[in-house]
């Protein structure tokens, strides 16, 4: 008598493979820079156009060698992005032309160091990753209701670029390192 092969439920299968397309798109993007030659020369960035924001294997995070909270960071990172010409302590600032509305505006030469411990938790690392992605949006939406009096998500596809553009991510991310304190 020939044995029957049991069958293996895979209807849970098609429930997760569901769950998965769903959350598919989500998550933090980042453009990385194009790779650079090899070069000897060190790029100086000056200090005032710098902020540095360090996450300890403890989950403390620091800003400019000071500690914060986590729930202060968007507001810094706003600050410190948000051009503020003649003040010799924040970024400097240039006048740059944009397309499709915005034309000439001061734009920050600000950018955040973000450098993590290798012990920093992941739920650290995505909060610290959201509080800037936080600032960003802030200023795009700023910026999209004063040039066009519309919010983000009612931009066309060629004013979503322009403002992009006029405010870009500014995020170097070094690579993880292993913090005594």
């Amino acid at each position: 008598m020939a044995r029957k092969t049991p069958e293996i439920n895979s209807s849970s299968q098609a429930d997760i493979a569901f769950l998965l397309l769903c959350y598919v798109d989500y998550g933090i993007t980042r453009r990385l820079p194009p790779p650079v030659e090899q070069n000897d020369e060190d790029v100086k960035v000056k200090e005032r156009n710098v902020m540095n924001v360090m996450v300890n294997k403890s989950d403390r995070l620091l800003v400019n060698g000071r500690p914060s909270d986590i729930s202060m960071l968007k507001d810094l990172a706003k600050e410190f992005m948000t051009p503020r010409p003649g003040d010799e302590t924040a970024p400097e600032v240039e006048t740059k032309t944009f397309n499709e509305g915005i034309g000439d505006i001061l734009v920050s030469k600000g950018v955040i160091s973000l450098q993590n411990d290798r012990g920093t938790s992941y739920a650290m690392y995505i909060s610290v990753q959201n509080e800037l992605a936080r600032a960003f949006n802030e200023m795009k939406e700023e910026l999209a209701q004063k040039t066009w009096h519309k919010s983000l998500d009612q931009l066309s596809e060629d004013q979503t670029k322009a403002l992009n553009e006029a405010v870009p991510v500014r995020v170097s991310e070094a690579e993880p390192v292993d913090y005594k304190k």
